[in-house]
């Protein structure tokens, strides 16, 4: 395990609910922690025990040794000064999503190329328990060729949670979606395109966008769909939140009980099922070892840790790798606001 001493940037709740639990769970060194917020920092570090707050950013990029890494959790729209602030050859990891737009993104890489600093972002979806999961029936080859991949959500979602989303002209795909877009590239790799539509919602005007239809185009075999509404407020006997990976040979369904009944969330559970010759298709279910919260945040920081320690040649969650995210998210809003064909 690294030793590298970890300071966060950042102590508001997706720090105190995932990021600081995953490194208490996983033994990480975390050495310091700095918010505009000094009580938020202060009350943040004596839950946690973590040894220093740092009264300015300046101070804290003056006093860490030169093999720390900057866990950045701040808004998007802080990214790119806050890169700047950091030291040359700085091992970062940036909370999603990298900046608000395409643009804000590849500024982001380039000021992390000139600074030749060690990068990703925490699209810790990819590295959820139950995904490793999937990973690993997938990569033995018991499902057979993949050819599906569809996201199934229909939950409410708390929005007042987060008052900074109710000013963003993007909400849905950039800050919640943009996750399901991240996975199924994790697995399919670059669609060739985006159909998207993203809406609003009479009884949550002030957001910009609370649901979500979302097609990746990866040609004629291979379907992925993303369907997502956040607006079912009528109890939770059809909320779901579903995945469902299908092969050529087999399937997998994971519900991914975060979603549901948020904050509190409900059970993930983990099904497959693999064809067998002359016999009737039969679902399993197994076991799921941790959650999405926290537990994806310790595989997501380790990516940074293991580059930085040389053990592998990148993070799997790079810049350079993430950008396609943002990519996909850009095509699909400008799909949104194209629209469909017209009826002739």
């Amino acid at each position: 395990m690294s030793t590298r001493p970890i300071y966060i940037l950042g102590a508001g709740g997706i720090v105190n609910d995932a990021h600081l639990p995953a490194y208490k769970i996983s033994g990480y060194n975390v050495a310091g922690i700095f918010d505009a917020n000094e009580e938020k920092a202060i009350a943040t570090a004596h839950k946690f025990g973590v040894p220093a707050v740092f009264d300015s950013l300046e101070t804290l990029v003056k006093s860490v040794p030169a093999n720390a890494v900057f866990d950045v959790a701040l808004p998007a729209s802080a990214f790119i000064e806050t890169l700047k602030a950091l030291p040359n050859g700085a091992n970062v990891l940036l909370q999603k999503p990298m900046g608000n737009t395409l643009e804000e993104a590849k500024q982001i890489r380039q000021i992390v190329h000139e600074k030749k600093m060690l990068a990703a972002v925490n699209f810790q979806l990819r590295y959820a328990p139950f995904v490793a999961m999937a990973r690993s029936i997938i990569s033995h080859g018991d499902i057979g060729e993949v050819c599906d991949i569809e996201f199934n959500i229909n939950v409410y979602t708390p929005w007042q949670l987060w008052d900074f989303l109710y000013s963003l002209p993007r909400v849905e795909i950039l800050y919640h979606s943009i996750h399901y877009i991240d996975l199924i590239r994790s697995f399919l790799g670059n669609p060739k395109s985006v159909y998207a539509k993203t809406t609003k919602h009479p009884r949550m005007k002030e957001l910009a966008s609370v649901r979500s239809n979302i097609i990746l185009d990866y040609g004629e075999m291979i379907r992925a769909n993303i369907l997502v509404n956040h607006c079912h407020d009528f109890g939770t006997k059809y909320q779901c939140s579903n995945v469902k990976i299908e092969g050529t040979r087999g399937a997998i369904k994971i519900q991914m009980g975060l979603n549901m009944n948020y904050p509190q969330g409900m059970p993930d559970v983990f099904e497959y099922v693999i064809l067998e010759e002359d016999k009737e298709p039969e679902w399993k279910t197994l076991p799921v070892n941790g959650t999405w919260f926290p537990h994806a945040f310790i595989y997501s920081m380790e990516q940074v840790l293991l580059a930085a320690d040389g053990k592998i040649p990148a993070p799997d969650n790079s810049v350079d790798d993430c950008i396609y995210t943002m990519a996909c998210v850009e095509a699909a809003y400008a799909s949104s606001a194209k629209g469909g064909e017209k009826i002739q």
